[in-house]
Order: C-alpha cells, then sequence, then structure tokens
C-alpha cells in the first residue's frame, strides 16, 4: 500500500493526503510517518474518526502523550484533550480556542521533553476566523545569512510557563489556559535555539512570541531582539501556510520542525471543537 500525497506548494513544506484513516490508519502507519518527517505537516481532510480512531492514528506518529491536563481531557480516552471556545453552565468545554491574539509557538516547549508531533481533528468549525498558521522553521532556518547561523548556533534559550500564562493573560482579559491548573507547576526550561532533528537531521528554529524569557547569557535588550528578529523571519510570508478548517479535517504537524499559531475567533458568533493528541 502507498500513500497519495499531494504537496501544498514547491517549497516542500506541507503536503494533502488522500485516504480514510479510520480504515486504513494502521497499513499506512510508516508511510504517514516517513511523510510528516519530509514535508512536516500533513492535511488530511474528509475524516469520520472516533476518540479511539484518533489515538490509533496518533499511534503512528509515535508514543501518545497521555500527560495532559485532567481539566480537558476526554474521559477513557488517555491522551485526548478538547480544544474549544464553547462556554456551558459559565465553564470552558476545552482548553480555551477563541478571541487570543496570535501566538506562536511550539507545543510544550516549557517542558523538558520536546513534543514531537501534535494531531488536531476538527468537530465543530467557525465559518469565519479560527484558521491555525504553520511556520516552516526548519526552511526558515536553512535560508538565514551564514553569519547569523554561527550568532544562533550553540546559544540556548528559556521556556517558561509562568510567563507565557502571564502574557496570556495580560492579552485575553484574564483568559489563560497555562496561567492554572497542573501545568503551570512546571518550573523553567532550557532548549536550544537551533534544533537538530533527531530523524531527519535537518536544523530548525525553536522560537515563541510569549514563552520565551531571553537567550542564556546574553544582556535582555540583545537577547529581545535578536528572538524578535529570528520570529519575524520564521513567520514571514514565504515561510508559512494559514489552514482554514473545514470539518471533518485532521492536521498532524512535526512540532520539531514547525511553528504555529491560532488565528483570532469570534467566540460570541462562532463556535469552535477540536480534539488533540500529542505524541513523543
Amino acid at each position: 500500500m502507498s500513500l497519495s500525497l499531494r504537496p501544498l506548494n514547491g517549497s516542500g513544506f506541507g503536503a494533502v493526503v488522500d485516504c480514510s484513516l479510520a480504515t486504513e490508519a494502521r497499513d499506512l502507519a510508516p508511510y504517514l510517518a516517513q511523510a510528516l518527517h519530509q514535508h512536516r505537516l500533513l492535511i488530511v481532510p474528509r475524516q469520520h474518526l472516533t476518540h479511539a480512531d484518533l489515538l490509533a492514528v496518533a499511534s503512528c506518529f509515535g508514543t501518545v502523550d497521555t500527560h495532559v491536563d485532567r481539566r480537558y481531557a476526554v474521559g477513557g480516552f488517555p491522551g485526548l484533550t478538547v480544544i474549544s471556545n464553547i462556554v456551558e453552565d459559565g465553564e470552558h468545554v476545552g482548553v480555551y480556542d477563541g478571541d487570543d491574539e496570535e501566538e506562536w509557538h511550539a507545543d510544550n516547549s516549557f517542558k523538558p521533553e520536546l513534543t514531537r508531533a501534535t494531531l488536531l481533528y476538527s468537530v465543530i468549525t467557525p465559518e469565519h476566523g479560527g484558521q491555525t498558521r504553520f511556520a516552516d522553521a526548519t526552511r526558515a532556518y536553512a535560508d538565514l545569512p551564514e553569519a547569523v547561523k554561527q550568532r544562533v548556533n550553540g546559544l540556548s534559550a528559556v521556556h517558561s510557563i509562568e510567563q507565557l500564562g502571564v502574557l496570556q493573560s495580560q492579552a485575553s482579559g484574564g483568559q489563560s489556559s497555562a496561567a492554572i491548573g497542573s501545568l503551570a507547576a512546571h518550573p523553567d526550561v532550557e532548549h536550544p535555539l537551533v534544533l537538530t532533528h533527531p530523524v531527519t537531521g535537518a536544523r530548525s528554529l525553536l522560537l515563541g512570541s510569549m514563552v520565551i524569557r531571553g537567550i542564556t547569557g546574553l544582556a535582555e535588550e540583545d537577547s529581545r531582539v535578536r528572538l524578535d528578529d529570528l520570529l519575524q523571519h520564521t513567520t514571514s510570508k514565504p515561510y508559512v501556510y494559514s489552514h482554514r478548517w473545514s470539518q471533518g479535517d485532521l492536521v498532524v504537524w512535526d512540532n520539531l520542525a514547525t511553528l504555529h499559531t491560532a488565528s483570532p475567533c469570534d467566540s460570541s458568533c462562532h463556535r469552535r471543537l477540536l480534539y488533540r493528541a500529542a505524541v513523543r
């Protein structure tokens, strides 16, 4: 069995997969993993997945991470998290995903072990807004001038869940999935500014618009200027794909090779519900 792929563009970043994962995931597992490493982002439209199906698909890419926030976990399906802007009885039914400003990041960079890949499956899709934007942090690094590469290679940055919670709250009028709950207990961690992918060997920039306190060993102003310049480069038009969701879309991304952000969605008008799984 082979995998039907259609590249999103000529850069090699992103591909559309034509298959029915509910019935074919087990047979396609090695091809799916290979495609993700090659393209860094997979779009699989028109899926009809149960919770069990989604976990089975996630296992094609690695070991499902079951250490999720219990407030938003799907009962009976370890590793699945609800992502939503829906409010019931005054409480968010999932990790809040609504009107916030864009926050570029790699998932769970505030933890010592980085997430390998993330899957999002759309169940309720807004008519307007709510796109997810992806940046090719691998090609963005490759395109840096050699002098800039020399300046960033070997540097590390401090990733802070505490800072992320504060900045999320400031940006969204007090709403933050990171400021409370089990995530808030994580101490600051250091990660290389430039990651080397454990499978492909490709190098990528690990950045974040809110989660990074600064670059280790640099003065605050110098650190901020370098981080802002790198993020502006990585999230500029040549490296970004914006995904407009349709019901039944499954999107998988290599978290060690990309950055992503949610675009604002007016939660007073448009409901949004997705399920997420992550692998390590």
